[in-house]
């Protein structure tokens, strides 16, 4: 499967199945997606009035020595794993603890509704925290690196249990022979030099949710009474970024944008010109009658905001100035394992996410619908059909993804939005796959790019 496109003055082929990119002029971008389908003599005759023949044998008899080596036209060798996917064993290796199930921000966008995810506002106890890092520990099976994201709401709202449930983790990995990498997303509003020590000594990786722009975060992001968020925030995201920075830890600068600012492009900007090094910002995913979702009239301009950033991305990058943006790390060489790759985040299966009282969801955008509740930590998993169905969930069991270019990169995709816009989360959120399916085009763009400067 070839997927062939144009991007900032580059000819690029992508054969899907090996995983190779090949930059090339303009005959070669002709032949390629031709040859696919065609003998050589269609080929030629097809393209003759246009090019000199001899120029065209010689593109085909290099394609045809790329198609020997495997970098064309290649088999599809991922298609029979996925038959045994629903017969292997679940082994759980990360999870999202709901840690606080309330919030000081009043997030116009946010799913959680404040933190209390179409239902109580709730602090998770020491105890429903011991019980599921227990379960984890015991469901892990060979496993040695576990990953727990304290999540919320606000999970600074229930500092004291963070740490305690840090330090038993701590307490585990000797014995079990576990590594915890712990997580921690917020807000920043809580956050003092107490927090950024104890993080900096055992958070594996920080998000820290800001939507750039100060007028654009303001309007989206403020406290219950109007106020905006960003000067109390930023200045203390700035410093708490550079202090990992110089530690050599991980950290996300984390935004979403709406239809109220297209021009995302200018918000990472905005983040890089503040010193953050690394950082994503993601479309907001919202019902169609709010009036800050996004529509397919809006894709167009958003693709362009993507061009321009991948731009100007490179062009900080040449310059020594450079930032990463979660969107354009890929991997060409090496990538995800092959489960990962069919199957993406996990989700109801190596994944899960756990409310304040103990419940199990499949993750953190369940959570709240009893159609998805799994079980709960003080009795473990009692929905396994719930976690068959999710094992089942892969790019080829989605008529969307199992012949899309994109497949092995988005690994299908976020299966809920998929339930959310269509209620089968083996269906596939068009709006999202539309700016995925750019980003990864970019992020080829890119690698192209700059390994002309190498």
């Amino acid at each position: 499967m070839i997927h062939a496109y144009k991007n900032n003055g580059y000819n690029i082929i992508l054969d899907v199945n090996s995983g190779s990119v090949h930059v090339v002029d303009e005959l070669t971008y002709e032949v390629i997606p031709l040859f696919e389908h065609k003998s050589r003599e269609e080929v030629i005759e097809a393209l003759k009035g246009r090019y000199d023949i001899a120029d065209i044998k010689e593109v085909l008899d290099e394609v045809e020595e790329l198609k020997e080596a495997g970098q064309l036209y290649a088999e599809d060798e991922y298609r029979q794993f996925v038959k045994n996917f629903k017969g292997r064993k679940t082994v759980v290796k990360a999870m999202c603890l709901h840690i606080a199930h309330d919030c000081n921000l009043a997030c116009k966008y946010c799913f959680a509704e404040e933190g209390e995810y179409h239902g109580r506002r709730a602090l998770m106890s020491l105890e429903v925290g011991k019980k599921a890092l227990d379960f984890l520990i015991e469901n892990s099976g060979n496993r040695v690196n576990l990953e727990v994201d304290f999540f919320g709401g606000e999970p600074l709202m229930n500092w004291d249990v963070v740490k305690e449930l840090v330090m038993y983790g701590r307490s585990k990995e000797r014995e079990y022979n576990k590594k915890f990498r712990f997580t921690l997303t917020t807000n920043g509003v809580l956050l003092n030099d107490d927090i950024m020590e104890f993080a900096n000594k055992e958070m594996a990786n920080v998000v820290l949710s800001l939507d750039g722009r100060k007028e654009v975060n303001d309007a989206m992001r403020p406290f219950r009474n109007g106020k905006g968020s960003y000067d109390l925030i930023v200045p203390k995201f700035v410093r708490f970024a550079k202090m990992r920075d110089e530690l050599g830890l991980s950290y996300y600068v984390r935004g979403t944008f709406t239809r109220d600012n297209l021009d995302f492009s200018k918000d990472v900007i905005h983040y890089a010109d503040l010193g953050f090094k690394h950082m994503s910002i993601e479309p907001v995913v919202g019902s169609e009658d709010e009036p800050y979702s996004i529509r397919q009239e809006d894709i167009p301009k958003i693709m362009e905001e993507y061009d321009a950033l991948a731009k100007e991305y490179i062009k900080r990058k040449k310059e020594g100035r450079g930032f990463n943006f979660f969107h354009f790390m890929i991997d060409l060489e090496q990538g995800p394992c092959v489960a990962k790759r069919l199957s993406g985040c996990g989700s109801g299966t190596e994944y899960l996410a756990v409310t304040p009282w103990g419940d199990f969801y499949p993750c953190h955008q369940f959570v709240g619908d009893e159609k998805f509740l799994m079980g709960n930590v003080y009795e473990g998993i009692k929905r396994t059909d719930i976690q068959d169905e999710f094992k089942l969930c892969n790019v080829y069991a989605k008529p969307k993804c199992s012949e899309c270019f994109a497949r092995y990169y988005c690994s299908g995709g976020c299966s809920a939005n998929a339930y959310k816009f269509h209620g089968d989360i083996k269906d596939a959120y068009d709006i999202g796959c539309d700016m995925q399916k750019k980003r990864i085009e970019c992020a080829i763009m890119i690698k192209a790019a700059l390994a002309e400067e190498e």
